[in-house]
């Protein structure tokens, strides 16, 4: 039962349209997939899929499919994420090169689609307050294989003193009342009521405010939400542009979209009776003026012996970074990586591995970094499926491996002895088959 409150004042946002808003609760939810530009080849999924017009890698696929238990998806060739939720990081329309942060971040289906369109290069600054909550952001940025991204379990105010003035591009899809989703999760219904909404209203404001102080000057920033609250979306988007005169809202076209309010003109509605997707609203935002500051840059390490000895073996050639060390485990860290000591970090770029005396054990996010090469055991299906539920397979050859399906690697194994000794993570396995 849909809260009497949230339906009187939707009735008044909508007008005519309320029962046609009303029926589509009745629907089928849509539910959708983004392909990994990163590791995507042109495999064919075996899926029957529709592409989602406002997002360049979207589909839409049947409910009864399942593809989160196929192997390629655990290997991170997609990432399941309803249609609506993809439209904010294309407004976005992250460049290869810059430095960008997403604000709010977890669980990193907005990281992971700036990801795919960075290709590999600039920085891409991840954050989630929420440490459980930054875990699985952590983890979807190592399955994705992307290696230019920083993770962070940080405040926006340590952020904001920290980084003034610094971000090319800012995703801000603020912590909200997530009426947009009563159809797909049921603690979204249970924990609404006004007085939530005001309270994500005002924490929004600071969010916001954060994230100003952070973008450069000649900057975008979208600022997204789940919900239909208008006091935290369009009423949040005037009163921050009341505070900060040096943004405006970027004029952007987005024909698939409803138009915002009058108290914010030109942002976005996703109505789920206009479209094939939850409910969500964006605004793009742009910063006409302000001061840049230079943070300073994490310095690199050499390379222990090692872990160059097993890249050389291997023949696997790291893009343009710099080496840095937490304890005895290895990460290539972008080049533009600032300084990180003092902050709360995950992951401060790909890791490489651990090296134990004259010995490098190889991590599973570098066998997942799609510009992994070497030897390779191509498996079958089937294989795939015992492969990612841990068991002993036949080799093709001796040394380390890379077991793959359709030239997606799924993870580390070691031949020997006509035996393929498993390496994926122990905490990953799973019999889905």
């Amino acid at each position: 039962m849909l809260p009497q409150a949230f339906l009187q004042r939707v009735r008044q946002q909508l007008g005519p349209e309320y029962e046609e808003f009303l029926a589509s609760y009745d629907l089928p939810r849509a539910v959708g997939l983004r392909l990994n530009p990163l590791k995507w080849k042109g495999q064919t999924l075996p899926f029957s899929m529709e592409p989602v017009a406002w997002a360049e890698y979207g589909f839409r696929y049947e409910p009864g499919q399942r593809p989160g238990l196929h192997p390629w998806h655990e290997a991170g060739l997609y990432y399941l994420q309803e249609p609506s939720a993809m439209a904010p990081a294309e407004l976005l329309d992250p460049q290869p090169g810059e430095r960008i942060l997403d604000l709010c971040a977890a669980p990193g289906g907005k990281s992971t689609q700036i990801a795919g369109k960075m290709g590999g290069t600039g920085l891409l600054v991840c954050n989630e307050y929420s440490p459980k909550r930054a875990k699985v952001l952590s983890q979807n940025i190592e399955r994705m294989g992307i290696s230019n991204a920083v993770v962070l379990n940080e405040t926006v105010e340590r952020l904001a003193a920290r980084f003034p003035g610094w971000f090319d591009r800012i995703m801000v899809d603020a912590p909200c009342s997530g009426e947009g989703m009563f159809r797909k999760e049921a603690a979204a219904l249970e924990d609404w009521s006004p007085e939530n909404v005001e309270l994500c209203a005002r924490r929004q404001a600071g969010i916001l405010d954060a994230a100003a102080r952070m973008l450069a000057p000649g900057g975008r920033m979208v600022y997204s939400t789940c919900t239909f609250a208008p006091e935290e979306d369009e009423l949040t988007v005037a009163a921050f542009l009341g505070r900060n005169p040096e943004f405006s809202i970027a004029q952007v076209a987005a024909p698939w979209f409803a138009p915002g309010s009058k108290e914010a003109p030109g942002t976005f509605r996703l109505w789920p009776h206009k479209l094939r997707g939850e409910g969500h609203y964006a605004a793009v935002l742009v910063k006409n003026q302000g001061h840049e500051e230079e943070p300073a840059l994490c310095k690199g390490e050499k390379l222990p012996r090692q872990l160059t000895d097993f890249m050389k073996e291997l023949g696997l050639k790291l893009p343009e970074g710099k080496a840095v060390a937490f304890g005895d485990t290895w990460y290539w860290a972008p080049v533009q990586c600032p300084e990180l000591k003092g902050l709360k970090v995950l992951r401060p770029g790909l890791e490489l591995g651990q090296c134990r005396a004259n010995r490098f054990q190889p991590a599973h996010a570098l066998a997942l970094w799609s510009g992994v090469t070497g030897p390779v055991q191509e498996l079958t299906l089937d294989e795939a499926y015992l492969y990612q539920a841990g068991e002993t397979l036949p080799a093709s050859q001796r040394g380390w491996l890379l077991a793959c399906l359709g030239g997606v690697p799924l993870g580390w194994a070691k031949g020997a002895d006509g035996m393929l000794k498993n390496h994926y993570p122990k905490g990953l396995r799973r019999r889905n088959g």
